[in-house]
């Protein structure tokens, strides 16, 4: 089998000193890979690497053909276009200048071959669904999905032999994740792919798993992955069962042969002092009979040794993941009690003679369900999901509700993760938010987050997408005073498979009241959820 991606002993450590890859050895072979590990283990570092993104400290990295990558957080200038974005500006206004009648040779150097390169782009992006997105607006007008669609479309747009797709999925919308697997099993080429998506991960040939330093490559999808990784905990247990018998019987015979060595001692002390042999040859018998019971309890203890070994290992090679474990804040809001009341602008107005067309996915929606609020009313411990597609003003609506204040303490989790600062420590940018905290407090909550030790100290910049979330929520989660309203953005984004049910099983403990925006609806069915509301572009905000 023929390898496109080929790391040979790849190590790669940030300025400061935290190690992320050390002495990695990979081959990747021809067709879709899902590239999975739990969040810090490198995924994203390793696919930097891959594209040139990073140099690494030792080692090399051989592609063989062009590359493309879409990385996990997309670099945002909002003044800039989706024109841009696509990086066809140049050529764009070269073909325009030709057409306005400016022949100049360096137009024509510019273009090349590209003269439908509009065409390409606008069909790209009617694709992926961004029919309504025009060329020349701007990026700060795009939605966090519709950035994400728009950045694929631009590594669509170059045809790469190799393809490298960074946690994809992130802040797009049902539509939009249908769109994006159709193009992942329509490519052509190669295709690395790291994400937590369930759906997108059954689309793969094979899993690449980055686990304890190695890559191990598993054939088939996710779910032919967990199938085997099953099996292998289970013969490990087995395994481990058998290692806990052995020491048992160990043991046993170790305690057994001491009593018999003790009884045989005893016996022949007994016996030499009825036989009346000369003292020299007393004392030889005497002399032999304790080396041999020496060298019996050490023979038995040797086993033992060996069998507690054999158990240790078979213990290393069951699958136990670290996970978070996250204790949200004991407040508590009385029900009935306003938490938040926040006048609604009215939906835009359809012009003169139209009829509103309803969204695909709304169009079965019963009539009372498309009634706009004028307040949004929050009471209680209200548990509320607020749906729609990318671009209908969620965020913007989380932001406001931010700007407008509540009647309880609030904090609110972007997006983006912005929160941090990226030139502070962990700890330090948890203290800061939590002042009357000492350090060692500190460092005890976020050892709950997986920040132990000298990780705690790490800063922040160097962190993966995974890690930044993690570290964020423990700040948000730290907070004084405690919040009694949460904001959440997406908060499934970068998440490993455990961290997400982590999330889930805190969440659903919370007694404050909650706000997610999400697109993860079996994420949102395990939390409880009281009331679903909908943001639509048309129609404002609606009981979904």
């Amino acid at each position: 089998m023929p390898f496109t991606i080929v790391a040979d002993r790849v190590s790669f450590a940030w300025p400061d000193g935290t190690r992320v890859l050390d002495e990695l050895d990979a081959a990747f072979p021809a067709g879709r890979t899902g590239l999975i590990g739990v969040n810090g283990t490198g995924k994203s570092t390793l696919l930097k690497i891959i594209a040139g993104e990073l140099a690494p400290r030792s080692g090399s990295v051989t592609v063989s053909g062009e590359v493309g990558y879409l990385p996990q957080n997309v670099p945002l200038v909002a003044t800039r276009t989706v024109s841009d974005l696509l990086e066809i500006s140049g050529k764009r206004a070269a073909l325009h200048a030709i057409e306005s009648g400016d022949v100049a040779e360096e137009h024509f150097a510019t273009i090349g071959d590209d003269w439908d390169v509009e065409e390409r782009a606008r069909a790209e992006l009617d694709r992926l669904g961004l029919a309504r997105v025009g060329l020349d607006r701007t990026v700060g007008t795009l939605s966090g999905g519709e950035t994400v669609m728009v950045a694929l479309a631009a590594q669509l747009l170059k045809r790469p032999e190799v393809l490298l797709l960074d946690e994809p999925t992130n802040n797009l919308d049902l539509d939009a994740r249908e769109r994006l697997c159709a193009a992942v099993s329509a490519w052509p080429g190669v295709l690395v792919v790291v994400s937590h998506d369930r759906a997108l991960l059954e689309l793969v040939d094979q899993i690449a798993e980055l686990r304890d330093g190695g890559v191990r490559f598993y054939g088939g999808n996710l779910t032919a992955y967990e199938e085997q990784v099953a099996a292998e905990r289970e013969a490990a247990l087995r395994t481990v069962r058998t290692a806990e018998g052995e020491v048992r019987r160990q043991q046993r015979e170790l305690v057994e042969a001491r009593v018999r060595i003790d009884r045989n001692v005893r016996a022949g002390k007994k016996a030499a002092a009825n036989n009346r042999a000369p003292k020299i040859v007393a004392n030889g018998l005497k002399r032999k009979a304790q080396v041999t019971a020496g060298k019996q309890r050490t023979l038995h203890q040797e086993k033992l040794e060996e069998a507690r070994e054999r158990l240790t290992e078979a213990e290393q090679a069951v699958r136990e993941e670290a996970e978070i474990r996250i204790e949200l804040p004991g407040t508590e809001v009385p029900a009935g009690r306003t938490v938040l009341a926040l006048p609604l602008d009215p939906p835009p107005a359809a012009p003169a003679g139209s009829a509103a067309v309803p969204e695909p996915d709304d169009q079965d929606a019963p009539e009372e369900s498309v009634v706009p609020l004028e307040r949004l009313i929050i009471r209680g411990p209200e548990r509320i999901a607020l749906l729609g597609p990318n671009g209908s003003g969620k965020t913007t609506l989380l932001k406001r509700i931010v700007e407008h204040g509540a009647h309880v303490p609030v904090r609110y989790l972007p997006q983006r993760l912005d929160l941090l600062d990226d030139t502070l420590s962990i700890v330090d940018n948890v203290r800061a938010v939590a002042p009357s905290a000492s350090v060692n407090e500190v460092r005890a909550r976020l050892a709950r987050f997986l920040f132990r030790g000298e990780r705690a100290g790490q800063l922040v910049g160097t962190l993966s997408g995974g890690e930044r979330f993690r570290a964020t929520l423990a700040a948000l989660l730290s907070a004084e005073p405690p919040p009694q309203l949460l904001l959440l953005d997406e908060p499934t984004n970068n998440l490993d498979l455990a961290s997400v049910r982590r999330l889930a099983e805190a969440l659903s403990a919370y007694r404050g009241a909650l706000i997610v925006a999400s697109h993860d609806l079996p994420f949102l069915e395990t939390l409880g959820i009281t009331r679903w509301l909908r943001q639509d572009r048309e129609r404002g905000l609606t009981e979904a």
